[in-house]
């Protein structure tokens, strides 16, 4: 009883700080709240848009049971997950945050998951995409694309071990049944296939309707945790918690002899990636192998900004958001010892300024493709408000059509 009403004490608090925050920099949460705005139309939203109707598509269609079922004998033994999870880990990667979560949420409606596996699932399944990592990041931010293949490497190494880590999670709480050992089969992917696009007796008319509904709702709601997050990241700088949340992480910056002046990036980091990254890449007294670990950890928390966006999409299962949340902290530790262990062996070795080794040809080839990422990065900005705009058009002529037929 007491511990609830702490919580609600904390929670009016908290609220009403915010509120009296708000009135006493109108200026301050206006500016944030544009350039929060301006991130989600401009990067979020035309490039997630596509990944999440066409996911929506492949799952009802039966094309995700498909590959499920394909890559049992490889997620089952290694993660612990139905064949499902490579289609979700692959598309968490190439969409970038929260597709993970919201492709989990979806099979766990769907009952191809237990509770114990889509909690395994998500924790290791959300991760920045190489167009953030290398676009904005390397090339945007630190205006070097080599060090977008330190970010990527140490980031989705420590994805797969959260994952292989989260194996042994749950343990306790699942069904002990041996199940078959699975093979691969083609017949039997085929077959799952077919039944699951029967199953789902939709016309393909109001599939992709229905896509499109889910997409750019969940989309809106992303744009709004992110407007949420950076109007709460300045107005922390401006009532100065930031300051002193910076003390606590000064002494420990100073034990593993990095700069104090990393740590206001570091804490702006903790409840935004996109700022966080940016402010650690100003720190003229940081050098670069210390920017590129404080940042690979940003990346890998991933924020509360994003945690916030997931916390909401796993709300609509039983989904819980605990295991998610340790599941970031190991992320960001892990990505940033990657990075530390990378440095010498690979960006020393092979992109040091006047080194770059012929030896090599797959690092040349990364290279080439981060430059190449970098350049879509630029264009998705001039175009993405256009994009975004046509969109949300055709979302609302669905929905009128929609409103007028159930009438």
């Amino acid at each position: 009883m007491l511990k609830s009403r702490l919580k609600t004490l904390f929670l009016a608090a908290s609220v009403t700080l915010m509120a009296a925050s708000l009135i006493s920099f109108p200026q301050q949460s206006f500016e944030a709240s544009i350039r929060g705005l301006n991130m989600w139309w401009e990067i979020v939203f035309p490039s997630l848009l596509p990944f999440f109707i066409v996911s929506e598509m492949l799952i009802g269609f039966g094309v995700v049971r498909f590959i499920g079922v394909l890559l049992e004998p490889l997620m089952r033994p290694l993660f612990r997950v139905p064949g499902v999870g490579g289609f979700v880990w692959a598309m968490g990667m190439a969409s970038g945050y929260p597709a993970g979560a919201k492709l989990t949420a979806r099979l766990r409606q769907e009952g191809q998951l237990t509770k114990i596996e889509a909690e395994r699932l998500v924790s290791f399944t959300n991760s920045s995409n190489p167009l953030f990592i290398f676009g904005a990041v390397s090339v945007g931010f630190f205006y070097n694309v080599q060090l977008g293949v330190i970010l990527a490497l140490s980031h989705y190494l420590g994805n797969i071990s959260v994952g292989l880590i989260m194996r042994f999670y749950g343990k306790n709480e699942e069904n002990h049944k041996k199940g078959k050992e699975t093979k691969l089969s083609i017949r039997a992917a085929f077959t799952a296939l077919h039944r699951t696009r029967i199953k789902d007796n939709r016309p393909i008319g109001k599939l992709l309707g229905d896509a499109v509904m889910s997409s750019i709702q969940t989309l809106l709601m992303i744009g709004g945790f992110i407007i949420l997050f950076s109007v709460i990241n300045k107005l922390l700088f401006h009532l100065h918690i930031t300051d002193f949340l910076a003390q606590f992480i000064e002494v420990a910056l100073g034990f593993l002899g990095m700069t104090e002046m990393l740590s206001m990036p570091y804490i702006s980091g903790l409840f935004e990636i996109t700022l966080g990254s940016q402010m650690t890449s100003q720190v003229q007294e940081a050098t670069l192998m210390q920017q590129a670990i404080i940042t690979s950890f940003i990346l890998a928390f991933s924020g509360f900004s994003v945690q916030a966006q997931v916390a909401s999409i796993l709300a609509q299962t039983d989904i819980r958001f605990q295991p998610f949340f340790v599941a970031r902290i190991m992320h960001g530790f892990f990505a940033a010892f990657y990075a530390f262990i990378l440095w010498k062996p690979v960006y020393e070795r092979f992109f040091a300024e006047n080194q770059i080794s012929n030896a090599l040809p797959v690092m040349k080839y990364i290279e080439t493709e981060g430059a190449r990422l970098a350049e879509v990065h630029n264009m998705l900005t001039s175009a993405g408000p256009l994009i975004t705009i046509f969109s949300l058009f055709i979302y609302i002529l669905i929905l009128g059509n929609r409103m007028v037929n159930e009438k």
